[in-house]
This record gives C-alpha cells, sequence and structure tokens, in this order.
C-alpha cells in the first residue's frame, strides 16, 4: 500500500504518563516584570502529566497488517518518558518535553516526529509553624487544582538532525471572577434578543492563554531571561482584569495579550481560549451598607471566545 505520510493521519503513542521529578534544577533569574512578584521556581517537584505520540511511514504497515515490528509499545513509552527525567538536567517543561522528543528519535531510527505534550502540576510550599514562626517548608508542597502551565512540542527528523516543527506554551484553567467594573452593551436587538443590556455587571471567565516564541529554543528555558513563565502571564491576565472596565470579554483578552506582547518581545503570538460563566443575578438588592447582591451559578449553555493576536495588531499602542 502506497504511503500518504503527507496526507494522511497516523499516530500512536500514551497519555497520561504523571511524571514526578525531585530536585530539578531550580528555574531563577527569569526577566522581571512589574505585574508579578514571580521570580522563579524551586523545582523541588517538577510535575507532569504527558501525552506523546510517535509519527512515521514505518508504522503503516501496523495499521494495514497488524504488523508489530516497528511497534514501540506504549507502554515502553511510559518508562521511556520516566527514565529520562532522571536524566533532564534542565529547569522547565518545555525543556523536558524537548529533551525527551529528542531522546526518542535518537533511539527509534524508524520514528519521523514526536509530539509531545504536557501539563506542569504546580506544586507551592505548604506554610508551616518552625521555631514558633509561621515559614515556608522545604519538604511540604501544596498542589494547585486549577491554574496549570502546559506545553506542546512536535520535533521531526531532518536530513541533518531534528528540528522544532512547532511550540506552544501555554496556562490552562485560570477562573477570574470581578464582581464590578465589567459591561456590555450595544450588541443588535432583534426578535431573538432577550438579554438586558449591563454596564456595571460580575463578570466570571475560564481562561486558557496560549503562546509561541519567534524562536522556539527561548521556550526550552536555558535562557531564563528570554523564557516567558506561566506565572508571568497569569499575573499579567490578573493586574489587566483588574485595572480595566471592560465592554465585553473580547476587548478584556486584546488587552491582556497586549500586555503581553508588550512585556515579552520575543513572543510571537499569543492566544486566547475563554468561555463566560458570569453568576445569574438572584437578589438585586439586600439589606446591606456595601451595596451587596445574591447570586447562584448560571444554567447552561455558555458563550466562548477564541482570539489569536502578533505584534502588528499592537502597533501603535506600545
Amino acid at each position: 500500500m502506497e504511503s500518504k505520510t503527507t496526507t494522511r493521519m497516523m499516530y500512536y503513542g500514551k497519555g497520561d504518563v504523571f511524571v514526578y521529578r525531585t530536585y530539578a534544577k531550580p528555574l531563577t533569574d527569569v526577566t522581571k516584570i512589574p505585574e508579578s512578584s514571580f521570580s522563579g521556581r524551586s523545582n523541588i517537584i517538577l510535575g507532569m502529566d504527558v501525552q506523546v505520540a510517535l509519527k512515521g511511514d514505518a508504522f503503516l504497515t501496523s495499521f494495514t497488517e497488524g504488523d508489530n515490528s516497528f511497534v514501540v509499545a506504549t507502554d515502553s513509552m511510559k518508562n521511556f518518558i520516566l527514565h529520562y527525567a532522571g536524566e533532564y538536567q534542565g529547569n522547565t517543561m518545555e525543556g523536558f518535553l524537548t529533551f525527551v522528543g529528542r531522546k526518542f528519535l535518537d533511539t527509534y531510527p524508524h520514528i519521523s516526529a514526536v509530539d509531545i505534550k504536557g501539563k506542569q502540576f504546580p506544586f507551592t510550599e505548604a506554610t508551616v509553624l518552625v521555631n514558633g514562626e509561621i515559614t515556608a517548608s522545604e519538604i511540604v508542597f501544596r498542589e494547585g487544582t486549577l491554574e496549570k502551565p502546559l506545553a506542546s512540542i512536535e520535533i521531526e527528523r531532518k536530513e541533518k538532525g531534528y528540528g522544532v516543527k512547532d511550540h506552544q506554551s501555554g496556562v490552562f484553567g485560570l477562573h477570574l471572577i470581578k464582581v464590578k467594573g465589567s459591561s456590555f452593551a450595544g450588541y443588535i436587538k432583534d426578535e431573538f434578543t432577550t438579554l438586558p443590556e449591563t454596564y456595571d455587571r460580575p463578570l466570571f471567565i475560564y481562561l486558557n492563554i496560549y503562546w509561541r516564541y519567534k524562536n522556539s529554543v527561548d521556550g526550552e528555558g536555558e535562557d531564563p531571561q528570554n523564557y516567558v513563565a506561566a506565572e508571568h502571564v497569569k499575573h499579567i491576565a490578573q493586574t489587566v482584569f483588574h485595572s480595566v472596565d471592560s465592554p465585553s470579554i473580547q476587548k478584556l483578552i486584546f488587552d491582556i495579550g497586549k500586555r503581553i506582547l508588550q512585556r515579552f518581545p520575543q513572543l510571537a503570538e499569543v492566544s486566547f481560549e475563554s468561555n463566560n460563566r458570569t453568576w445569574e443575578t438572584v437578589r438585586e438588592e439586600i439589606p446591606s451598607p456595601t451595596n451587596g447582591k445574591v447570586f447562584t451559578d448560571p444554567r447552561p449553555p455558555y458563550g466562548f471566545q477564541g482570539f489569536t493576536m502578533y505584534h502588528e495588531d499592537i502597533v501603535g499602542e506600545e
């Protein structure tokens, strides 16, 4: 059967490979920005959920004929990733994914490309009482439950060596609520419209932010000054949400993207996936001197947005 590598979708792999590497190299000397106090990661725990997919014409007969002679068992992929977690000398998830991807290509010459993704589990030092003082423990950590750095990297074999075909970093699962200072008005009114205009509403958004570098090597973290940390991006989003009275989620994510591109000129683009989870108002007025209200979770369905922006979108605004 003739191969159609350029058009055929063909891959297989392993997901939910949970990696916990302790005492990896700390991430230090990152760029300081006004919106964030983030200064680095101890990497005492570098935790990740990794997914890897292998590609190559050699795998065609495993689909068409059941020939497994070129198949690397997905259980072996898991073991491979876990083994090389102990060999990694770098300080970022992106760097680890690139390192493992290259190791796959080194070890199995019939593989033409590796698509590897990861979500990082943020662990922060738990505060504990030591000698009468509250301090950050160096051995006890809390795992964050929502916001997670993520990365997706595809490495392909070239005539000479390997090349990064695509590299995207991001932060997943921001849930931000602003209790006042947002509005939504001026939209089309017709026979289908029931939504009233609002000029000072609470706004609750779920937000994923992704970015690509002009030079993908910057995303590996070897030069921390060029690395963009998910914590910095998260803090920019929080600051812009706090400071801007936004007329819509669309304008809010544009303003966040503008600030990110201004702070990090080494990025080529920034993208957003957002959806509107704004609470429903149950009581507009309550006996309170602070203008309090009562809300409940919204019922489905929900609205969503997607947007990618580039430096040319903010020319004249920098």
